[in-house]
């Protein structure tokens, strides 16, 4: 067995990143953009008003003082008038601010009587002028990579890109295998399950940048396999559920290996998830998961959603730990590193008293894994630990 730190190395080994591609700005949300964007103009590009008021040289304001106002400049509408001594141009918020003009005074400050303003007892401090390039200057860079949020979609619009490099979403082929397995919605024998790993998995794949597709379940005979197999030609990464262990039913080792699948690990120091191997396969990198749901699911947020991460172009590295407050106390850990589904409570969090690798009720109700270390010794109440966040 290998630690899981040696596991993600020899997973990142096989992480090809994926390709690049133009996506129109209205549909790169939740995206990964490839390289650095530079903005084309400064935001904005022009002085501007930041209230509806009048324009006025800041040397001419006192209270009291009468100005003549000679023009008028709205947002998309600015004036080419340049205000002198004792002149004010009425200006709305976001409209050019005129040349010689340096402050807005708001129109709650003044009183206007035909083309002439008079200055209140008390105008505010201004003065609400934004300079020219206050936001962003052209040549100002949004880096790259990263998750385009709604901020970053605005500011790329901003800065003028109709299009964004992206990352290719990875193809993600996900097979589930074993007699056992029913589709949900059908009618299982006595002796059968409805297979849930995939649909977990697809949502974990998705939610980190990914596309996933289901498979057809495959039956336990290498035909089967080799068959299901043969549909994941094309993905980038292919994802097989069950059969990975060393039982008689237990195929997808042979039969990757049959096909030529170049090993990188097989068995790994962790619960739950031990029986995880990984190579290439078909020119995809390929990992094999254990079969209980609880397994797929954790060694998801451990394994695949970092491997998916850098395919996308992100550093390598593993999911990013937090630390919290043990809420009670927990007994020694024993050889293999433990993820533990747990609860973030006010006292801190809190593990399942269940940690049976097949309880999806238990990790539904999760909202952590606990990470106990391998031999990791008995802790307190408030002791401080690692989790994951789900």
């Amino acid at each position: 067995m290998i630690s899981v730190d040696a596991a993600l190395g020899h997973l990142f080994a096989l992480a090809l990143p994926v390709g690049i591609e133009e996506v129109p700005l209205s549909a790169a949300a939740g995206r990964t953009l490839a390289r650095e964007m530079s903005a084309t103009r400064d935001q904005p590009p022009f002085p501007s008003s930041a209230m509806d008021g009048y324009a006025v040289r800041g040397a001419d304001l006192r209270p009291g003082a009468v100005f003549d106002v000679v023009g008028t400049s709205a947002a998309g509408h600015g004036s080419d008038i340049s205000i002198g001594p004792g002149q004010a141009l009425r200006i709305f918020t976001g409209a050019p601010v005129p040349h010689g003009a340096d402050r807005i005074v708001i129109q709650e400050d003044v009183t206007r009587a035909g083309d002439q303003i008079t200055i209140g007892d008390a105008p505010d401090a201004g003065p609400y002028v934004r300079p020219a390039g206050e936001d962003f200057k052209a040549g100002d860079t949004v880096t790259a990579p990263r998750v385009l949020g709604p901020a970053d979609l605005s500011l790329l619009a901003a800065m003028n890109h109709a299009t964004v490099p992206c990352r290719r979403r990875p193809d993600v082929a996900i097979l589930a295998t074993g007699d056992e397995l029913v589709m949900p919605g059908e009618t299982p024998r006595p002796d059968q399950i409805i297979a849930s790993n995939g649909v977990g998995l697809k949502a974990l794949i998705e939610g980190a940048g990914g596309t996933a597709r289901l498979l057809p379940i495959a039956r336990d005979t290498e035909a089967a396999l080799h068959s299901a197999l043969d549909l994941a030609k094309g993905a980038d990464l292919v994802v097989t559920m069950g059969g990975a262990s060393v039982g008689d039913h237990d195929l997808v080792g042979p039969v990757a290996a049959a096909r030529g699948m170049t090993p990188a690990f097989y068995k790994v120091a962790m619960r739950p998830g031990k029986p995880l191997m990984a190579g290439r396969l078909d020119g995809a990198a390929m990992i094999g998961l254990p079969g209980n749901p609880v397994s797929t699911l954790v060694c998801g947020t451990v394994f695949i959603v970092p491997l998916l991460r850098a395919m996308l172009g992100f550093e390598p590295g593993p999911a990013p730990r937090r630390t919290v407050q043990l809420a009670r106390d927990i007994p020694e850990n024993g050889p293999r590193e433990h993820y533990m589904r747990a609860r973030l409570t006010p006292d801190g969090i809190a593990p399942f008293d269940r940690q049976d690798s097949s309880l999806l009720s238990v990790i539904a109700d999760a909202n952590a894994l606990l990470i106990r270390p391998v031999r990791d010794p008995a802790r307190r109440a408030g002791d401080t630990v690692d989790y994951l966040p789900l």
